[in-house]
């Protein structure tokens, strides 16, 4: 099959033939049957998850799955009220996950509002306003400034047309839009010939012809990426559905073996059916889902006070172990406000810092920089006053634009200088002026001042200089500023003025041909934040890559991105030469080249892939719809809160409340904080489940049957007391924590480490074998003395696991303690650094205080009351964990640094 030539590349008379239509337009008969063939001129909404796929993916986790088989073993064994609590467990452990989760996505229904409703077409051979949806190929459409485009459509006529295209390209500036046809494979940014789906125009009217309309537009090629780019999992979701398979395959096999050893040493079915419940139960943790969720809620609560807006729980712990930042340009690295930064006439070289327009915009107003104005400075900047058809505007107290932004910033640049722009527009009046158009890359004013007429010329530079009257010398000095300027990453305008003779009230191209007066040039760039070096400083000590991914010209971003000292030593690569790489080759140019420029949508997609495959955890920023499915493809998408899209924003992750680089890497640091304190909670909650565990299965192998009643240390629901109650009360002060010292200092964590790595398995094994022989120590003792005192069996039964159960209550207070750092002692991170911690400690005491002593919590639990003595035993016995893990953390950090 032939391919295709593309639109851009065929001349309009060509394509009027080919789409069977001409300038006046289609026939209503010829459009409705075209909208038969074609389909609407719509996007496809992808239908939003019911309640029920929210709630069951909860509880699809194959822990779950155990404990609910539990739950129904229990029951149907007669034993209600425990298979009741385990059931109640798995219940709100889901409404915890299902109320974070439940939101609707829009992700497809935010570009399908970006489609407008009504448009003007030619039909019938006259003008008429048209629903968006009704359009089709062939058809003919009126553009003029403040329209969004409905299609996408070829030009055939412009006058003075700038299109705004940030959304979809990169681009910061508007794009100057010609009719005429052009050559060889061109970049989205640059088909000037064609306007695009979702954009809109900025300034001027144009004709074109709809070319494509829905999902064959740009923006219909994106919503198809869109919806075929999966959501990546997350580095936590991974671990933890690594550790849940694990677990439920020792828990499944080591309670089959214990259900036949009940068996075996001859409990009755319904109590070797419970033993082996009883231990599912134990070494479950349940509490570890509800911890995770509000640990996580806790960091994005942080996050929000540091303007960063978390949309999915996970990616809060994601952003910790970020290996990769690829970042857009406009907005996000700078300050998306085009500034004046340099002011060039042939006897003055003057540097301007920071003055512009920011998103809300607002004016940035500084100190006057130029106490004395040259006169040529000054001929310079009233240049670009009077040959200039943008305004300012202040609104309760806020200083704004109306028109062109690059406009707008050179009358902050006279503004800055101490010019009175009101009062020169007032005293020279304009009275009559030659628009912008993009054929002849000039504007021109004709001015009055007391009867004296002046010309002022603004333009590309190389078409001023050639109508100015300079020697080839001194031309060839204004070609080597410009050069120098433009390789400083700046747009440069040049500016000139010729007198007339005082009857002159008019002008034509005539007037500007030729023996014009140079008079200098003004450099525009969207400067770079400052806080963004210092950011990208920290990203490399912290071990994270930075890599600037735009849509901006292969000039702009080299500048910038030497600036940021982000430049490896392959420069910028274009987009349109990752078109021609294969997997492995992308993949390879994806980690060794930081900065990519006129890069299209499918790039973005494209390098975040190759990132992935190299075994890079990667955060990707963005604001325009173009950058939607990199954002959503790769780990942590990042949307800006000012200027995104809302395409952007519903695929990321989190969204920037202030656009701006550096709160990515607070958010990295927040992230890195949580993780943290997440493996505190791990380490902390593990020893618990597996020590209860072993207590199990050391009774039921060796302990005696009593009066037909097997020996257990622990019922179900004492363990849930203990895994629920008491593990959640002390884990939650955990995630508190203050952050690790130098915790931006050291690399990433790799991305393929296992939750359950070899310091985390040491210690559970370590701190469960003490929870056994204190579990089981104290049970046997407690129980001993009871049934010596001629108490009954089973009540010595409730006050021994009563004493079992206090002793790991306490045992957890002072290890807890001990997890507040994983590496250094209590004392050198602060006692009371973390008050939640004393708060939570208080809590439990009087939970459990209520556990022992008040009857109807003796009724549920099984529970009895304790002597003072017995309190003070197993407050003691729980101590031993405390020096015990003292001595290790010393011994590891010594082995540490012999290493």
């Amino acid at each position: 099959m032939e391919k295709m030539i593309p639109w851009y590349q065929q001349d309009v008379n060509i394509i009027f033939q080919n789409l069977k239509t001409s300038p006046q337009g289609l026939s209503s008969e010829e459009a409705s049957e075209r909208l038969v063939q074609y389909g609407k001129n719509e996007l496809p909404q992808k239908p939003p998850e019911s309640v029920l796929q929210i709630f069951f993916r909860q509880i699809n986790n194959p822990l779950i799955y155990v404990l609910l088989g539990s739950s129904l073993l229990a029951i149907s064994m007669g034993k209600i009220t425990d298979g009741l609590v385990v059931a109640g467990v798995v219940i709100i452990n889901a409404l915890i996950g299902f109320f974070q989760e439940f939101r609707s996505s829009q992700e497809i229904a935010a570009l399908k509002g970006m489609v407008p409703d009504k448009t003007i077409v030619l039909r019938d051979k006259k003008p008429s306003t048209q629903m968006a949806l009704s359009l089709v190929p062939g058809d003919i459409v009126l553009l003029q400034a403040g329209d969004k485009i409905p299609a996408d459509i070829r030009l055939f006529e412009a006058k003075g047309c700038k299109v705004m295209e940030a959304a979809l390209t990169g681009e910061s500036l508007p794009s100057e839009k010609t009719p005429q046809a052009l050559k060889g494979d061109t970049a989205l940014a640059d088909r000037t010939n064609m306007v695009f789906n979702g954009t809109s125009v900025a300034s001027g009217t144009a004709k074109g012809i709809v070319v494509e309309t829905g999902l064959r537009t740009e923006l219909g090629k994106i919503n198809r990426m869109l919806s075929e780019t999966a959501q990546t999992e997350t580095p936590l979701t991974r671990s933890i559905a690594k550790v849940a398979k694990t677990l439920t395959i020792v828990i499944v096999i080591v309670s089959v073996i214990l259900f036949a050893v009940a068996l075996l040493r001859g409990y009755p079915v319904a109590d070797a059916v419970l033993a082996a419940i009883t231990l599912a139960v134990a070494a479950i943790p349940e509490g570890i889902p509800a911890i995770i969720t509000i640990a996580l809620a806790i960091g994005v609560r942080r996050m929000a006070a540091q303007r960063a807006v978390i949309r999915h729980l996970p990616a809060v712990e994601t952003l910790g172990s970020t290996t990769v930042i690829c970042s857009d340009k406009t907005g996000t690295i700078t300050r998306n406000e085009m500034t004046v930064r340099q002011l060039w006439t042939p006897d003055y070289n003057i540097h301007l810092n920071g003055v512009g327009y920011g998103p809300d915009g607002s004016l940035k107003k500084e100190n006057q920089l130029v106490k004395e104005l040259p006169p040529e400075i000054s001929d310079l900047l009233t240049a670009g006053v009077l040959c200039n058809d943008a305004y300012l505007k202040s609104q309760n107290g806020k200083w704004g634009i109306e028109g062109d932004p690059t406009e707008g910033a050179l009358l902050t640049s006279a503004l800055k200088a101490g010019l009175d722009i009101d009062s020169i527009r007032d005293s020279i009046r304009r009275l009559d002026s030659i628009p912008f158009e993009s054929e002849y890359k000039f504007m021109a004013t004709l001015n009055d001042l007391e009867g004296t007429k002046t010309l002022y010329v603004k333009g590309a530079p190389e078409v001023i200089i050639s109508k100015c009257a300079l020697e080839p010398d001194q031309k060839e000095t204004v070609r080597q500023a410009t050069n120098s300027l433009a390789q400083e990453g700046m747009r440069v305008l040049a500016f000139a003025k010729k007198k007339l003779q005082p009857h002159i009230q008019s002008i034509s191209f005539d007037s500007v041909k030729q023996d014009l007066t140079f008079i200098g040039l003004q450099a525009l760039i969207d400067p770079p934040r400052e806080e963004v070096k210092v950011a990208i400083q920290k990203c490399h000590s912290a071990g994270i890559k930075v890599k600037m991914i735009t849509g901006d010209h292969q000039t702009t971003a080299a500048a910038i991105g030497k600036y940021l000292g982000i430049m490896s030593d392959q420069g910028p690569v274009p987009g349109n030469q990752l078109e021609s790489l294969s997997e492995e080759s992308l993949a390879e140019t994806s980690a060794k080249v930081n900065i990519f420029s006129r890069v299209a949508p499918e790039h973005k997609l494209k390098l975040v892939s190759g990132l992935q495959k190299k075994g890079e955890i990667v955060a990707m920023t963005g604001d325009g719809v173009n950058d939607a499915p990199a954002l959503k493809k790769a780990d942590i998408g990042v949307a800006m809160g000012i200027t995104g899209t809302d395409v952007s924003k519903d695929a990321a992750d989190i969204i920037l409340t202030d656009d701006n680089f550096a709160t990515i890497v607070s958010a990295v640091e927040e992230g890195r904080r949580v993780y943290d304190n997440l493996i505190k909670s791990l380490a902390f909650v593990l020893p618990t489940n597996v020590g209860e565990a072993l207590i199990l299965l050391v009774a039921v192998a060796s302990f005696p049957i009593v009066d037909g009643i097997p020996l257990l240390p622990m019922s179900p629901v004492q363990i849930l007391w203990i895994n629920l109650v008491a593990t959640v009360s002390l884990a939650l002060p955990l995630a508190f924590e203050t952050k690790e010292r130098n915790i931006m200092n050291r690399p990433p964590r790799k991305p393929n480490e296992p939750l359950l790595n070899p310091f985390v398995i040491f210690r559970t094994i370590l701190v469960a074998v003490i929870i056994t022989l204190t579990g089981i120590g104290l049970f046997l003792k407690e129980f001993s003395n009871a049934m010596d005192a001629g108490v009954m069996s089973s009540d010595a039964l409730s006050e021994a696991q009563t004493m079992a159960v206090t002793s790991i209550v306490f045992l957890q207070i002072f290890y807890m303690l001990n997890c507040r750092s994983l590496r250094e002692s209590i004392f050198n991170i602060g006692v009371f650094a973390n008050p939640t911690v004393f708060l939570g400690i208080g809590i439990l005491l009087a939970l459990q205080l209520s556990y022992v002593h008040l009857p109807f919590m003796n009724r549920l639990f099984g529970s009895s009351a304790l002597s003072l003595q017995s309190w003070a035993v197993s407050a003691l016995c729980g101590a031993i964990v405390l020096p015990v893990i003292t001595v290790e953390k010393i011994i590891r950090k010594k082995w540490k640094n012999a290493v």
